[in-house]
């Protein structure tokens, strides 16, 4: 059978966290041993694992309808895809990351200009020849095949440019940051005769909006709680929502069912709130999906 679309998978540090996005999504993407064709459970969509710094170039040249790969490695290939929505989510933090320059902490470079004649180890070998070109600031620049925290430790390289999300890899070699060059998240893309079909076009807006959803239910949750009617307005004015809380009363009772969905992050600060101002049998869930 002829698959309508064919999806690009990124391999590497993301390729778990996609799956897992997929699966909060309605897909579930079965990899098997060291196969590079995944099975999923859509039999419009043919999947393929490839690595994200490759993603785009696969997209543009029509190889794959659509794929998912890091905003970086776009400007890196300087591919010509269309970009349908950004996701933000990675194997450490829902935040994007960052590319940064980074030196030694007793390195006597302090800014971008003390870079003038000096060498940068990096695996964003295009983008940042041309970061440094634009601001007329002459360097090096290599390729580092991995571990390139080590290259300015050893003194193989004055600089690095690094992806980072939390830092610590950076600070436990001993390193400090002296310039942010770009900030990098997920996307997914497609090539332009993809968007172009109705068919794949309808199939790729249905996987962004589901997968866009599963990401904005990871930072809400919902809440269930009852109150009596003379402390209703009282415990409604206490609480965020996306619109405005369901209310409905309970039979027979002079008592009231709330429901509301909310920041994951107040829950902790807002829930003795509702205890103390006679809210009682507080239920909180998690979230699928929020669209």
């Amino acid at each position: 059978m002829t698959k309508l679309l064919k999806l690009g998978i990124p391999k590497g540090s993301l390729q778990n966290a996609t799956i897992d996005l997929f699966r909060r999504s309605g897909w579930k993407i079965n990899v098997n041993g060291r196969s590079y064709f995944p099975e999923i459970n859509d039999d419009e969509i043919e999947c393929a694992i490839c690595r994200a710094q490759e993603m785009s170039c696969h997209v543009e040249n029509g190889t794959l309808d659509a794929g998912l790969t890091g905003k970086d490695w776009i400007a890196e290939n300087n591919s010509n895809v269309h970009v349908i929505t950004d996701l933000v989510y990675s194997k450490v933090s829902a935040r994007p990351a960052r590319w940064v320059l980074a030196v030694t902490y007793d390195s006597p470079i302090k800014k971008l200009e003390d870079l003038e004649g000096k060498t940068i180890a990096t695996e964003l070998v295009g983008f940042t020849k041309e970061y440094f070109s634009k601001r007329n600031i002459n360097v090096g620049v290599e390729f580092s095949w991995g571990a390139t925290e080590a290259k300015v430790v050893s003194g193989l390289a004055d600089a690095i440019v690094e992806v980072t999300e939390t830092e610590s890899t950076i600070r436990a070699h001993g390193l400090r940051i002296v310039h942010e060059l770009m900030q990098t998240n997920t996307q997914l893309i497609a090539n332009h005769a993809a968007w172009q079909h109705p068919e794949k076009k309808e199939k790729l807006e249905q996987i962004a909006l589901l997968l866009k959803g599963a990401l904005l239910a990871e930072k809400l949750v919902g809440l269930k709680m009852n109150v009596p009617e003379k402390r209703l307005q009282q415990i409604v004015s206490l609480l965020p929502s996306l619109n405005a809380p369901t209310v409905a009363p309970l039979y027979n009772s002079n008592w009231f069912a709330i429901e509301t969905v909310i920041e994951s992050n107040v829950v902790r600060d807002l829930m003795p709130e509702l205890l103390k101002n006679g809210a009682e049998g507080i239920i909180e869930y998690p979230l699928n999906k929020v669209v």
